[in-house]
């Protein structure tokens, strides 16, 4: 059976992320998927690999089927899918509310940079393995 190295963290809405709807704007759940990774990526990759790179989004495809208002709290996973493609990695996100009805589904794309010269790294297998479906089927 396989099994996936998520990453799971609470979002809270508070009123600054509250549109004229009176919900979560669309551009704060923007931003928590990015804030998901980053702390994805800082709980699990290895303190070296911290070191040497840094992770800018490329794309966004979002969907919002749900959302939550002041005070209501919002459960992001998140983790990645497959093996990279040079530079880039895809990572999925999915956020709940309390009681498990799927708020936002998320599939973002990453390029992994390379911290001294700024420029495109190839991600290596061992860097997104703490990231990554583990097992067999």
């Amino acid at each position: 059976m396989s099994e996936t190295r998520s990453f799971t963290r609470t979002f809270t809405a508070e009123p600054r992320h509250i549109d004229e709807l009176g919900h979560v704007n669309n551009s704060v759940w923007v931003q928590w998927i990015q804030d998901l990774a980053t702390a994805h990526w800082e709980a699990a990759a290895d303190p070296l690999h911290q070191d040497q790179f840094f992770w800018v989004v490329i794309r966004h495809e979002i969907d919002y089927r749900g959302n939550i208002a002041e005070g209501e709290s919002a459960i992001g996973t998140t983790h990645i899918p497959g093996p990279a493609k040079g530079a880039k990695s895809v990572r999925v996100a999915e956020f709940t509310d309390v009681s498990g009805k799927v708020l936002v589904t998320a599939r973002t794309t990453w390029a992994m940079l390379d911290r001294q010269s700024g420029r495109l790294a190839r991600v290596r297998p061992e860097v997104l393995a703490p990231f990554q479906v583990v097992g067999e089927g």
